[in-house]
């Protein structure tokens, strides 16, 4: 009998009813009442372990395994890693169910689970399908499912080339992860309408039932049209991109890897722009739970995303120290190292960021191609040009491509440093002489190099190239006569002995209509034909009419011009270069602005002036004043000359000055 006079076997009915209600909290009742009777039941034990972990008692249950684990044993192999996996120690699942002594199905089906949690995709990819291939019941559907997300993920985070499985397209998860494959694969458009097919099978699906409300669906469908978004994105409909990814957050779907992804795709929409929405969106990337739930290349894309908001918002300190993380979380990464160059170069440390580039390329040569392209990017800012060039020459990855070549040696010429740019085209051509020779690549590198040298008058130099071009097609009459035209001035006996492969005129005669030509569109020059005459345009007969004659105007003159009077030799001159020019006189107005008591004119005191008046008598001149010089009109007359033309643009006016009120005021 147990405590309180019921039998242990009423305590089992009741356990196993509560059991099929799923009301295991008083299953968990029972089951205690039993254990107290007996504390090494095994089989009480094992159940109240499954209760546990029913209502979510993770830790409660490991710790009931750890305390009798001598008693349990093996019996609860699948609940120890079951509830290790749940609280996200995914390590130790793995150790618990490697030690496991049989591999039975269930346990198949959660290591497949910890395998995709610690990103081991081929293992993985392995279990499920040795589970679909041999085990045949009611959860098919849902490994197929679990397959085709490690196909996905395959695609997406290892670039794993497409691999078809047979796999059905029946749900909308299955669908869902099919897009995603194809995501990865960079087929953007089909995995968009696989999306909106998912869209449908979703509603379709979901639909049936009564109890799911339109809300519900929504949130359902938050995933598919979050994917729909970045979609959109890498197509560059990022105004699309950014309303639909607004609409999940506002769902506040329950998915807090979701909420972190979408986040993060509209801080990335922003970039430097609207800065105050990426601040209030990075909050939803650090929700509780978001390690466990995402990638770690997608964590570590929302961290460098972080580094990069800190410096957009100047916070200069908070991005050093968020990029100095990064780097030591992931040592060869060059990611890190270029958002502290960028904060370097914001506050125009170019020199330091330089050393921190060149530091990271010592220490990490397999990640140096990128680094060496900003270090010369910074070296050309700073005008050092060459500098550049040698760190561009030094990337044995780019060394040789087209693109490189061009780069090189057009900043080269722009430092009239014609021999280091030769250099560049005899290391490419020679490198393809190697590895491709007669390629189309090698043959556009030689032709370059040739106009290249015939351009800077090395004609001398340029002999080889035209020679490999010309064997190569001895009908290229082009490359021919620049050969002969190199040859000419090296060796004439060469040159004319090649000259013996020109075509003859004959040859090079064309049917060509010349007129036809002229008249073409584009044509520069159209040779004038004679106008022909007919009857309507024959001069008319004396007495029919005159033929009118246009007047030639006469130049205009100035308006004071004296026939009579010598023009100024100096009149195209301006006034301030002539011989006579004086400067300006200074206004006699101004100078008496001021003068006298407040009120007064100069005028006035000059009429009242009895000694000045035409009638007075005059009077002995004062010492020291120069007599009549101011009445005697100036007997150099300026001649009249000819103004220029004014020069074109708009002219400047002069903005009237305020004047001085009189009396006491101010302006």
């Amino acid at each position: 009998m147990a405590a309180g006079g019921v039998s242990v076997a009423a305590l089992w009915t009741e356990v196993n009813r509560s059991g099929q209600n799923g009301d295991y909290t008083r299953a968990l009742k029972a089951l205690t009442k039993i254990l107290h009777e007996n504390r090494d039941d095994v089989t009480a034990l094992h159940c109240k372990i499954v209760c546990l972990i029913q209502n979510g008692s993770f830790k409660e249950a490991l710790n009931v395994m750890n305390t009798h684990s001598k008693v349990l044993g093996s019996e609860v192999v699948f609940e120890k890693a079951y509830c290790e996996y749940r609280l996200n120690r995914v390590e130790s699942a793995l150790k618990t169910i490697e030690g496991a002594p049989e591999q039975t199905d269930k346990l198949k089906e959660l290591y497949g689970q910890v395998l995709y949690r610690l990103e081991r995709y081929n293992e993985c990819k392995a279990v499920y399908t040795d589970l679909i291939r041999n085990s045949q019941d009611e959860y098919e559907e849902e490994r197929k499912t679990n397959l085709a997300a490690v196909v996905a993920a395959m695609s997406q985070w290892e670039k794993a080339p497409l691999e078809h499985l047979g796999l059905p397209e029946s749900t909308y998860e299955l669908c869902y992860n099919a897009a995603c494959t194809l995501i990865g694969q960079g087929q953007l458009k089909e995995a968009f309408n696989k999306l909106q097919q998912a869209e449908e099978l979703c509603r379709v699906s979901l639909a049936d039932d009564s109890d799911v409300t339109e809300e519900d669906i929504e949130s359902e469908l938050a995933v598919i049209h979050s994917q729909m978004a970045y979609v959109m994105q890498l197509q560059g409909r990022t105004d699309e991109a950014l309303q639909l990814y607004n609409q999940v957050i506002k769902l506040k779907p329950s998915d807090v890897g979701l909420l972190a992804v979408t986040a993060n795709n509209i801080i990335t929409i922003n970039k430097d722009q609207n800065v105050f929405d990426s601040k209030k969106k990075v909050k939803l990337t650090n929700a509780e739970g978001v390690e466990y739930k995402l990638a770690k290349k997608q964590l570590q894309a929302i961290d460098f995303n972080k580094a990069l908001l800190a410096m957009y918002t100047n916070q200069a300190d908070q991005c050093r120290k968020l990029s100095s993380s990064l780097q030591s979380q992931n040592p060869g990464h060059p990611r890190p190292v270029l958002i502290q160059v960028a904060q370097l170069c914001r506050e125009k440390q170019h020199s330091r960021a330089i050393e921190l580039l060149q530091q990271f390329s010592d220490q990490h040569p397999e990640s140096a191609s990128g680094i060496k392209l900003t270090m010369a990017q910074l070296y050309l800012v700073q005008g050092h040009v060459t500098k550049a060039c040698d760190v561009l020459r030094s990337i044995e990855e780019f060394k040789h491509k087209s693109g490189m070549v061009s780069a090189l040696v057009t900043m080269y010429s722009h430092e009239e440093d014609i021999d280091s740019a030769i250099d560049v085209f005899k290391q490419a051509i020679e490198h393809y002489q190697s590895e491709q020779p007669g390629s189309a690549s090698h043959l556009a590198l030689v032709r370059e190099a040739a106009n290249f040298k015939l351009k800077y008058g090395r004609k001398k130099e340029a002999i080889s190239d035209l020679e490999q071009l010309w064997k190569q097609n001895t009908n290229d009459i082009h490359t021919l006569a620049q050969l002969i035209s190199a040859y000419s001035l090296v060796d004439t006996d060469k040159a004319k002995s090649l000259s013996k492969h020109l075509p003859s005129a004959d040859t090079m005669s064309f049917n060509v209509d010349v007129d036809e030509l002229e008249n073409s569109h584009g044509a520069t020059y159209v040779r004038k034909k004679a106008a022909k005459v007919t009857g309507e345009n024959l001069p008319k007969e004396q007495g029919q009419g005159e033929i009118k004659k246009k007047k030639k105007k006469k130049g205009k003159l100035p308006k004071n011009y004296d026939p009579k009077a010598t023009p100024d030799p100096e009149r195209w001159l301006p006034m301030r270069e002539r011989s006579y020019y004086r400067g300006k006189k200074k206004g006699k107005k101004k100078e008496q602005i001021g003068k006298g008591t407040q009120g007064a004119m100069a005028g006035a005191s000059a009429e009242l002036d009895a000694s000045k008046t035409a009638s007075s008598p005059p009077t002995s001149p004062r010492p020291g004043s120069a007599s009549g010089s101011s009445a005697a009109p100036s007997s150099n007359v300026v001649p009249p000359r000819q103004q220029k033309p004014a020069a074109s643009g708009a002219t400047r006016k002069k903005a009237p000055q305020k004047k001085k009120k009189g009396g006491k005021g101010g302006w």
